[in-house]
């Protein structure tokens, strides 16, 4: 118990490491961790991903917030319907097959890679940040209404905190300048998880012990993450984030596929 409490420590630094340095990204590392490091199932994993999210980005949030650059009226329209995405995830979850899961979750990670380098080469739009940033009239209420729904499901089915969508979200569509965009996507994640952990917890179960453990690992990164995220460039980190990302989905599409026809016991 006390080797999986460390290991359950060790996999969550990473996870808030990532989370505070760019507001994207920490989740997608925490269900492979918590699956093949810590050593549980994929339904308990990806519901302690959630929990560990969920709490990691608001306190991420309340640090970007003390420097006035979270902005909550873009908060709380990505997060209505989110939430009620993220519900319906964790409801989809107990219904798909553990090694099928882990291949759509490897399949979903290619596409992060894809989102990354779109962000990396494409400029928001100027005019837009003082309309939907600070204004928010009805039509950028209606733009992520959707985009809100999409990464809840994500969320639930997952364990994903789904940065990875909201932050070029808020950058390419909504024009805002990058640091903003990390810190509203931290408040946008920590709202849109906790629809996924009622889910998660009706469905299913979580354990709380390893939750704690990992949540202790995943603050201390945050606290690092966000520090890291004010003065390492933030192509630095699309880099790195990237190749990670890259190692791990392929990692997953072909351990699980073996699994699935047989190959690997």
């Amino acid at each position: 118990m006390i080797d999986q409490a460390l290991r359950a420590v060790l996999a969550g630094i990473p996870v808030g490491l990532q989370l505070g340095a760019t507001g994207t990204g920490g989740a997608i590392l925490g269900l492979p961790l918590m699956v093949y490091l810590v050593g549980i199932p994929v339904q308990q994993a990806a519901a302690m991903s959630l929990m560990i999210v969920a709490t990691s980005s608001l306190f991420g949030a309340w640090e970007y917030g003390r420097q006035g650059l979270v902005r909550t009226k873009a908060a709380a329209a990505f997060s209505w319907t989110g939430a009620i995405g993220s519900w319906g995830g964790a409801f989809g979850h107990r219904l798909v097959r553990e090694e099928v899961l882990l291949v759509l979750f490897g399949l979903l990670l290619l596409a992060v890679r894809t989102v990354m380098m779109r962000r990396g080469s494409v400029s928001p739009e100027s005019g837009r940040e003082e309309n939907c940033a600070t204004q928010f009239p009805r039509t950028c209420w209606l733009k992520v209404g959707g985009i809100g729904l999409a990464v809840g499901i994500m969320n639930g089915l997952f364990g994903v905190g789904g940065g990875f969508m909201v932050v070029p979200a808020l950058i390419l569509v909504l024009g805002f300048p990058n640091r903003s965009a990390v810190g509203t996507s931290l408040s946008i994640i920590a709202l849109i998880s906790i629809g996924g952990v009622v889910g998660h917890l009706q469905f299913g179960s979580i354990n709380w012990p390893l939750t704690a453990y990992a949540l202790l690992g995943s603050l201390t990164g945050m606290v690092l993450g966000v520090r890291l995220g004010g003065w390492l460039p933030a192509t630095v980190m699309g880099r790195v984030t990237a190749s990670i990302t890259v190692m791990i989905a392929v990692s997953l599409i072909v351990i699980n596929l073996a699994k699935l026809f047989g190959l690997q016991g």
